[in-house]
């Protein structure tokens, strides 16, 4: 197992890494709209915490030498599920393309942190 590591994303908020590799699957950990510079989550409404938790995941890819368009399945975690559909908007933004991912969406308690969205990914090469 090979660690994952990007310096343009936020560290991890526990004993994890951002994202492992194994047998070239890449098996990114769950992001939260943490803003690299601040450490602290970025402001703002749903839609801007989802730009935000992409961007990391984004820069954890890019990291492995990986794209959006080398992930094969995502899940979203959200505080309030009536916030989906505005998720769900930005989130085709990114996974437009055909083949997009498969995915869950499920509702959680809480998120570290006091986030209102967190999203983890599978990779592939």
């Amino acid at each position: 197992m090979k660690e994952v590591r990007s310096t343009s994303a936020p560290e991890p908020v526990g004993p994890y890494s951002q994202a492992v590799e194994q047998a070239g699957w890449i098996f990114l950990s769950g992001q939260i709209p943490l803003d690299r510079a601040t450490g602290k989550l970025v402001e703002g409404d749903i839609e801007a915490q989802t730009r935000q938790v992409l961007a990391n995941l984004g820069a954890v890819l890019a990291a492995a030498g990986l794209s959006f368009a080398d992930v094969v399945r995502t899940t979203i975690y959200l505080v309030d599920l009536t916030h989906f559909p505005r998720v769900n908007a930005i989130y085709a933004e990114q996974f437009g393309s055909e083949p997009q991912p498969a995915r869950a969406t499920v509702q959680v308690a809480g998120l570290p942190l006091g986030a209102s969205v967190e999203i983890d990914a599978i990779a592939s090469r």
